[in-house]
């Protein structure tokens, strides 16, 4: 017997989610700095001292544990592309978590990213057509088939990793993006319980560690945490494409429009310059709008707030009677993060007095 409906599984998992990454984080961060994994300031970072930099370690485990909760409580969301997610998105995070460690070559790091998504793409996560307006909707050939999600999949995991460079950003576009995703894939007609309760489990792992992660940060997600992240939301994005069949599909580039435009521009920008796509450099969309002279805080709401409108924009398209749904969520998510991180500077500021 189901103990945990559809609806009551998608706000106990994220909270479950969220709780854990308020306990889970701080351990992360004491582990880190006595094991000396710390991501160290250079020429193309802003941050002026080492931070701790596993906090993928957090957001996964979080994400898992959440997910094995729900189904102790009876609740088994059983989908014939599961084992597809659950694996590609496991897999993404060791490769992340090994770069962060050891540090690995870019290049090697993207083959490995395409093996990956090939293996994700055999267990049938696919795109199998493409709508065409005035045509509909046309199936397209296996190659192209191919080529356009493990594109797609190594796309997004990487955008998500490039905008992860100003405290707080990163955390906050995956966490809006989570919550688009969850609510149109409960739109769905019939709803994709599994999208929608992996989507929610993924934004309350990151409102969790939003809260030691905005500026100044205690910890940053790495490699790990970005790539683990992107690659759940190309995922979820491609399984909410699957089930649709008009222009309803492409909706998900609205909802990730931050980092897609953002990876879009940075790759285009290197080759033009002669130079690799897989070189790093410091002209993100983010270091452009510190460079204007807006303070951390001040360019991360102005694409906080980008991608909320491109978010809320997607949901409308998906299905209107959704986008209060969107609000409500957006408005509690922000409300979670202040009280908590308010908690956090009364207990520092006491910490500071006691010292003295």
């Amino acid at each position: 017997m189901t103990f945990v409906q559809l609806s009551e599984a998608n706000i106990i998992g994220t909270i479950i989610a969220f709780i854990l990454g308020l306990f889970l984080i701080p351990l992360v961060i004491t582990f880190s700095e006595k094991q000396g994994l710390m991501d160290k300031p250079n020429a193309r970072k802003i941050h002026s001292h080492p931070i701790p930099r596993l906090g993928g370690v957090a957001i996964w485990v979080c994400s898992i544990l959440s997910f094995l909760s729900l189904i102790i409580l009876s609740y088994y969301p059983y989908h014939s592309l599961l084992s597809g997610l659950l694996l590609g998105s496991s897999l993404m995070f060791l490769l992340g978590l090994v770069d962060d460690i050891y540090g690995l070559n870019a290049k090697f790091k993207f083959t490995i990213q395409l093996s990956i998504a090939t293996i994700v793409y055999c267990l049938g996560v696919k795109i199998t057509s493409i709508y065409i307006p005035g045509v509909g909707l046309e199936e397209i050939p296996d190659i192209l088939s191919y080529l356009l999600t493990i594109g797609w999949i190594t796309g997004v995991s990487n955008a998500v990793n490039f905008i992860d460079g100003v405290d707080g950003l990163a955390g906050s576009v995956i966490t809006i993006s989570s919550v688009t995703l969850g609510l149109i894939s409960i739109a769905l007609i019939p709803s994709d319980t599994v999208s929608s309760l992996i989507a929610f489990i993924l934004a309350g792992s990151m409102l969790g560690f939003l809260t030691y992660n905005f500026h100044p940060a205690r910890i940053f997600m790495g490699d790990s945490g970005a790539l683990f992240a992107g690659f759940l939301l190309s995922v979820l994005s491609i399984m909410y494409s699957m089930k649709s069949n008009d222009i309803k599909m492409y909706v998900p580039l609205l909802i990730l429009a931050v980092p897609i435009t953002d990876i879009t521009f940075s790759s285009l920008r290197r080759i033009l310059k002669g130079t690799s796509p897989f070189v790093a450099d410091a002209e993100h969309i983010h270091h452009k709008l510190l460079n204007l002279g807006l303070s951390q805080n001040k360019a991360v709401l102005v694409l906080v707030v980008f991608s909320i409108i491109t978010g809320w924009l997607g949901t409308y398209i998906a299905a209107s009677d959704t986008t209060k749904y969107f609000l409500y969520a957006i408005i509690i998510s922000a409300v979670m993060i202040i009280l908590n991180r308010h908690a956090k500077i009364v207990e520092s500021n006491e910490e500071e007095r006691n010292k003295e």
